[in-house]
């Protein structure tokens, strides 16, 4: 039953984090940054939240360090939001689960392109 409760605060702090990240931050460094999951620990003292960002490596970068710099404000903002004994640590991570989901489906297009070139 724990782990329900745990499920259900992981997905509200992602959808409370990715307005919050939209409407509240003004940092210019902040790039195009979408939330992809939040793993929550089973009491709760942890939130690990996973990233995707646009942009160059450097882009990337600079919006991990504007996220991770306002980590307090975004943690007090979610105590106002959801109401929890504590709110949870949050830590940043990026998803590369995209990038290599990407990577994967251009290698199967170009096998499919090889493979249709020599069957003619």
């Amino acid at each position: 039953m724990a782990r329900i409760r745990v499920g259900r605060v992981g997905e509200q702090i992602k959808k409370e984090l990715s307005q919050l990240i939209q409407n509240e931050l003004k940092d210019p460094r902040i790039g195009f940054i979408t939330i992809t999951g939040v793993d929550v620990t089973n009491d709760l003292s942890q939130a690990k939240v996973f990233l995707s960002v646009m942009g160059s490596e450097e882009e990337k970068e600079a919006s991990l360090k504007a996220l991770v710099r306002s980590s307090g404000f975004l943690r007090a903002e979610l105590g106002k939001r959801i109401r929890l004994r504590k709110v949870p640590e949050l830590l940043f991570k990026f998803d590369t689960s995209i990038d290599y989901g990407s990577r994967i489906e251009s290698i199967l297009q170009q096998l499919g392109e090889e493979n249709g070139k020599h069957e003619q």
